[in-house]
């Protein structure tokens, strides 16, 4: 028996195929849900679409379509014409009644997909330089990896969640030149912070932590022992401060490895070998027109000092090489111009880049009192990703990051993250499973919910009780459309429609009545409405409590 959405939407497009004005038609059968849900269940634009082939009115032509349409009334109970010809489609009462008895059964499975079995896939985000604590920006990166992670996972996928880290640059040279002079400034020595270099209290607070572990060493030693110091002690601070938001990686790799293993010279030879790379004024140059590029981009500085593009490719070769069937970036504003450039050369070099994708994430700002927050992590006075958690919880802290589609700038507001009302979206959702833990453990202490729920089901026929069907039914299609897009944002847009509707549900109808079958009914309601909020908030790394 058909239970699910997509099942229903196959058999319409099988529906539509059988017509042989669509089948001989020529275009492609798009169906969608509408944006208002009084346009029904399911929409269709394909008698537009063949309006401007047969030279005919989209009207007459849904028209034809529809009284030609063979669908058992047992998925469809209306179907209608609006506009200038779409065609939509309403599920039917028994329709939806199998669809929770279907979610009932799967539990903890609902929603879970197979597009990804038997494949690996590797997430690389966060990524920052180990020279200070992580930035709210960071955070937005954190966050949005490990839930693309989660949503690979849901689909099957075996993935790796990897920190790629610049241990063999110029800031880490300037953290530990940073470094050294505060550990002078501690002994009353004379001292200069290098031009560009780190300052504030998180670097002090190294220099201090040098002087505790090292005591007082003469003569100072050379910058080398400070960067490895600052180094590790940063990363430190860096992994602690994802653990608090429940972030733990799989692989941590270096970027000084790509140099000891000799994948960078094997790099240059290559781009030079191939005709990709030439040198000039002492530096090595990747030559933009052979790649399709808009200009040439230094990869070796005349100092001898390869920029950051240069690690970049030969990382990525390497990730190809590990047999990862889809390779997931997860990179900051910054790297807009970067990537291309480093995917070129990648697929110049022969690697198969079509199985990389790159996911932006555009700014953050904080937000208190209706003011910006100031972040500068260069004068070292700044609001750090640690403040934030401490601040307002993992919990809004996951899911105030996921609110705003990844291209679209952030403005998180502390103040409404502090909020225990409706107003505040975490707490909103987090209050609905409450409330339906809640609700059942009243029901359990009751023994209410018996045998016969299954049949009971046939009893949910209110407006309320039917449209909140048909918003869990959607759990399967937001995951679908997630795995696809990679566009987080959708889980947290959906599981507030579920609360939504969850509590307009609630506002109008009692759940345990005098009537004990109905009472089995709604609660199996309310049991489906708990496992798709658990699935959702499980999926965002959002804890879903039983008791607010």
């Amino acid at each position: 028996m058909i239970s699910t959405i997509h099942e229903a939407s196959e058999l319409i497009r099988a529906a539509f195929l059988s017509v042989p004005t669509v089948r001989d038609g020529g275009v492609d059968i798009h169906l969608e849900r509408p944006k208002d849900s009084l346009h029904g269940d399911i929409a269709t634009n394909v008698a537009l679409l063949l309006s401007g082939r047969l030279r005919r009115s989209p009207r007459n032509i849904a028209t034809e379509i529809t009284d030609s349409l063979d669908i058992p009334d047992e998925v469809i109970d209306n179907i209608e014409i609006a506009g200038p010809g779409f065609i939509n489609f309403r599920f039917s009462t028994r329709f939806l009644q199998r669809g929770l008895r279907n979610l009932l059964q799967e539990d903890e499975s609902y929603g879970r997909l197979y597009s990804g079995e038997g494949k690996r896939a590797q997430v690389e985000f966060v990524s920052a330089n180990p020279t200070g604590p992580l930035t709210v920006g960071h955070g937005r990166q954190a966050v949005t990896g490990d839930v693309v992670a989660r949503i690979l996972e849901n689909a099957g996928y075996t993935v790796d969640r990897e920190y790629y880290f610049n241990d063999a640059g110029r800031q880490m040279k300037l953290l530990g030149a940073s470094i050294q002079a505060q550990y002078l400034k501690l002994q009353n020595l004379p001292f200069e912070v290098p031009d560009g270099g780190y300052v504030g209290a998180y670097v002090e607070d190294l220099a201090r932590g040098f002087k505790d572990e090292y005591g007082t060493i003469s003569p100072t030693p050379d910058i080398d022992t400070f960067t490895s110091y600052g180094r590790d002690a940063a990363f430190a601070g860096i992994r602690q401060t994802l653990a608090r938001i429940g972030i733990e990686f799989d692989q941590y790799y270096s970027e000084q490895s790509l140099y000891d293993t000799g994948r960078i010279q094997k790099i240059i030879s290559a781009l030079k070998h191939e005709g990709f790379a030439y040198e000039r004024d002492g530096a090595v140059w990747l030559d933009g027109s052979q790649l399709h590029l808009e200009q040439d981009w230094v990869m070796v500085k005349s100092t001898g000092e390869p920029t950051y593009r240069l690690p970049d490719i030969a990382y990525h070769i390497h990730k190809i090489e590990r047999g990862y069937h889809l390779i997931i970036d997860v990179f900051g504003a910054d790297h807009q111009d970067t990537y291309p450039v480093v995917l070129a050369a990648v697929n110049a070099l022969g690697s198969d880049t079509e199985r990389i994708r790159v996911l932006i994430h555009q700014f953050v700002t904080l937000k208190r009192g209706g003011r910006d927050v100031k972040m500068s992590k260069r004068k070292g006075e700044f609001y750090t990703l640690d403040d934030l958690i401490s601040e307002v919880g993992s919990d809004a802290v996951r899911f105030f990051y996921l609110l705003r589609i990844l291209n679209s700038h952030l403005s998180f507001d502390i103040d409404l993250a502090l909020k225990q009302s409706d107003e505040n979206p975490v707490f909103y959702v987090q209050y609905a499973h409450a409330r339906t833990a809640g609700i059942l453990r009243h029901a359990n202490a009751g023994e209410m919910i018996q045998e016969g729920t299954d049949t009971a089901i046939r009893l949910l026929e209110t407006t309320e009780e039917l449209n909140l069907i048909r918003q869990l039914l959607l759990f399967p299609v937001v995951m679908q459309q997630v795995t696809e897009s990679l566009e987080p944002q959708r889980i947290t847009e959906y599981v507030r429609d579920v609360a939504t509707v969850f509590h307009r549900f609630y506002q109008h109808h009692r759940v345990i009545t005098e009537d004990a079958e109905l009472s089995m009914a709604r609660l199996a309601l309310v049991r489906g409405v708990r496992i798709v909020l658990r699935r959702c908030m499980g999926i965002l790394g959002v804890h879903a409590p039983d008791r607010m």
